[in-house]
Order: structure tokens, then sequence, then C-alpha cells
């Protein structure tokens, strides 16, 4: 198998698990392809005993549990042909006497991966794991048993959060998030796919950090080349992955996909009541459940702009590969055109300038940790937020927009401007002009005594002039990103 790249924390994590004298339950979620199949079988496919158990999608109870026999029989039968259990009951009591059997000083991994699909409804599978977990399994520290799931408001649900039998039951729970730009390049690495910052920086804003996808990027070609063959031919596999994608985490991906497509639509996110408004959905658990499903899935973020009351949710999608497709994939899969270089000509327009700088956005939202650490923040309490003012109606006011502000406890306010450019970027008297503006107006609305800094968070730099000294206090290229 491929070595595990930029999982050095997990990797620990797993292992110091693996190793503990003590029996573990261990929970891991993460949004599909984010590679937590690959993680699971590289670390425990060669330790002594290791099972493998998978979801079969819409699969029936008696196809999980035909399955289950066949990994059961490969682990303690040589393949030989063994009964097929009758219910998750008998299933995991035959396990359990192939455990009781086996050598103290020998551990045995139990892997259910997607366990939501094996999970069927009325199956039993969830009452049976925590019977035997809680009056058998748990009492022998040579067991390891580790649940996977893409579903994530599932996993939570279900397993994490559970509040009826499985409630308190995990020893961890594993969170597996998509890579950053320094994982994502040490990725493409391994493969001896070299490229630039920049160049990378532009497959990032397609594929966000999702291994399954960077691992489609060949060697010897440019960003351009790349999002051209994987989004804009028929046999690329983002062209329609996204709808496949929901189907396969969402029991109402229709709703779902209804949801998102108006997220993807504002910018700089859309307010609860704005949503609920635009889509005609009343408030309540089904809509709450929606939302709930699409950020644990890690397409969408709820946040609450800075100086707004703590019930004042707003939603923004954080995705790559979602506005990516929105905004590009599915307009060009509903039209005529057969043009070889699409993606060549598009990588010209204003419109990818629009795009790529909100997209920017949505990275460096993605990478805060990083952006703290290169301004020196990382022992100083910060909140980080948006903000955004709009002017009464029939004033003479201006509107004005943060990115992305630093609420400090030393008595500062960092104002991040986010610019996407080609090359340096160059700071005119208009751009200049504009700053000013944004940050009278946000003293004046907001109302601080708080200092004020102004931070440009760029991808090549600043070109040195009179604007640039005299109102950016400090720059963060996309190179500090991906460091």
């Amino acid at each position: 198998m491929n070595p595990v790249i930029g999982r050095e924390e997990e990797t620990k994590l797993l292992q110091r698990l693996w190793s503990s004298k003590q029996a573990e339950f261990i929970a891991v979620y993460g949004r599909r392809r984010v590679g937590k199949t690959h993680l699971i079988r590289y670390l425990f496919n060669q330790k002594d005993r290791y099972m493998e158990v998978t979801g079969l999608k819409d699969g029936s109870t008696s196809q999980q549990l035909t399955n289950f026999a066949a990994s059961l029989s490969l682990v303690f039968f040589g393949c030989a042909p063994i009964q097929i259990p009758k219910n998750w009951q008998q299933a995991f009591a035959m396990l359990t006497e192939q455990l009781k059997k086996l050598p103290k000083q020998k551990k045995l991994t139990l892997f259910l991966d997607e366990l939501p699909w094996l999970a069927t409804k009325r199956s039993g599978l969830l009452q049976q794991l925590d019977y035997y977990w809680n009056t058998t399994w748990s009492q022998y520290p040579n067991f390891k048993l580790i649940a996977c799931g893409s579903a994530a408001s599932w996993m939570l649900d279900n397993l994490i959060n559970a509040k009826g039998g499985l409630y308190n039951r995990l020893t961890y729970s594993m969170l597996l998030r998509p890579f950053n730009l320094r994982s994502a390049q040490l990725l493409l690495e391994s493969r001896k796919v070299r490229l630039s910052t920049k160049q990378l920086l532009d497959i990032y804003m397609v594929t966000g950090g999702i291994p399954h996808y960077l691992n489609q990027v060949a060697r010897g070609q440019s960003a351009v080349q790349t999002i051209n063959q994987l989004c804009f031919r028929e046999d690329g596999l983002l062209y329609d992955e996204f709808p496949r994608l929901f189907k396969a985490l969402f029991d109402q991906y229709d709703t779902n996909l209804l949801i998102i497509e108006k997220i993807s639509q504002y910018r700089y996110g859309i307010s609860r009541e704005q949503l609920l408004s635009e889509l005609k959905l009343s408030s309540g658990g089904t809509f709450n459940k929606r939302i709930a499903e699409l950020e644990a899935a890690g397409f969408i973020k709820t946040f609450i702009p800075y100086g707004k009351a703590i019930k004042n949710h707003y939603y923004r999608t954080v995705d790559e590969y979602t506005q990516f497709y929105l905004k590009w994939i599915k307009p060009f899969s509903k039209t005529l055109r057969a043009q070889k270089n699409y993606w060549q000509t598009q990588f010209q327009t204003a419109g990818f300038s629009s795009w790529a700088g909100f997209t920017f956005e949505t990275i460096c939202y993605q990478h805060l940790d990083e952006i703290i650490q290169q301004l020196g923040l990382v022992h100083i309490g910060c909140q980080a937020s948006s903000w955004r003012y709009q002017a009464k109606n029939k004033s003479d006011e201006q509107g004005a927009q943060i990115d992305l502000l630093l609420d400090r406890d030393d008595g500062v306010i960092t104002l991040c401007e986010m610019k996407y450019s080609k090359n340096l970027f160059s700071i005119d008297k208009t751009c200049a002009m504009n700053l000013i503006k944004k940050i009278d107006i946000f003293k004046k609305a907001t109302g601080t005594k708080k200092q004020i800094d102004l931070v440009l968070i760029t991808t090549e730099g600043l070109k040195d002039n009179a604007w640039s000294e005299e109102l950016i206090d400090k720059v963060v290229t996309l190179e500090h990103l991906a460091q």
C-alpha cells in the first residue's frame, strides 16, 4: 500500500491506541474521499489479526451479513465456507467465540467501514454493537474496534454523540479533515508531481484538500491542464462527482442540494432568516437537521458576524470543490459546447478573477492557524470573524465588508484584506482610498476603541510603494500559508 502522507498526528494517536493495554472503541469520521479507509488499512492491516467489514450502499441486512461471514472466514478459517449468520447477534457471537480463543498477546482489530451503510434500518446492528461492547469486548485488552463513516451527521448522532445505548461507549473519536496546502504539496511530491506554490493553489482552489482528488493530478501538467482534464471532460473524475457525492452522503440529498446552491450564491454568507425565506422553508427540526448534515460533512460553515448577537446565524460555503462545481462545472455540463480547452479560455476572464478572489478567501479561512502563526499571535487570544455593514436606505452612508478580522485580547483588532493576484499585488490610489474608508466605517459603525491593524493576505506578495508603506502593517503570502 502507498504510505500515509500528511497524517502525522493521527498516525501517532492511532498507534498509541493500538498499543494501549485496554480495549479501544474508536470512531473515525470525515467526508467521503478524505482518506479514512486508507489510513486505517495502512496502520492496522499488517498487525496481528485484522478483520475489515465494509458496508454496502443500500444493501440489505442479509447482504451485509454475508459480507461479514466472508471477512470472518478470511481472518479465522482460511476462506473456508462457514455458516452465514441470521442476524447481527449471531454474527457478533461468532466473532466473540474467535476472540476468546485468541492468545492474549495477539490483538484483534475489527474495522467496520462505512458503518452507516452497515447499520440498515431495523437491522439491530447498533443495539448488538452496544451489547457486545458493554458485556464482552470491552473486557479484552487485545480487542480494538474501529467504526468509520462518511455520513458525518449519522456518525455524530448515532455513535459519537449518541444519547441511547451507545452513549459514552467510545474511547476516542477522530475527525479526519481535508489536507491543508502543506499536506497537499507533500502528497503530490510523494507522487513526483512538483508544482510551484501558485500552481498548487490553483489546483487546491478546485479540489480542496481531498486526497483522492489530488491523486488524480498527473505529472508534467500545469494547473490549467489538470483542471480542464478533471472537470470539463465527461470522463474526468470531478465532472459529475458532486451529485454522486450528495446521493452517497445524504438521505434527503435533494433538499441539501437546494440549500447549498442557495448559500453558494452569497459570497459573504446568508442569514438564517433570509435562507429560509428564499427557499420557502419553515424553521424547525427538519431544517436544522439539513444544516447540521451539511456542516458536519464540511460543505458549509455556520458563523456569527462581528457585532451580531449569538442567535444571528449566517452560513457560507467552505468546500472548494462545491464552489467550483456550482460556479463552473454545472453550467458547462448543461451546454452543448465541446471545447477541448475550455478552462484555458476561462482562466483569462474577469469571471475567473472574481471567483478566484472569493475562493482564495475560503482557503484563508481554512488556514487560520497558519495566518495566526505568521502574525505572531499564537499566544494571544483572538476571535476570528467577518464583518459587513449595510448603509441605511436613503442615506449618504457607504457600506463596507471586512473579509476577516481578528479581535484580539491585547487591545488590537487586526483587519485582514485578502487578495488573489497572479503577480505582486499593488495598492493604487483607488484601492488605498477604499481601504481607508473601510477602516473609518468600521470604527464609526462598531464604536470600537481598540487599535486597528491592517494585514494583507495575498498570493505573490505586496509591491512596495507609498500607499503600501502607509497602510499595511503586515503581509502574509501564499508561501506562508503552505509552510
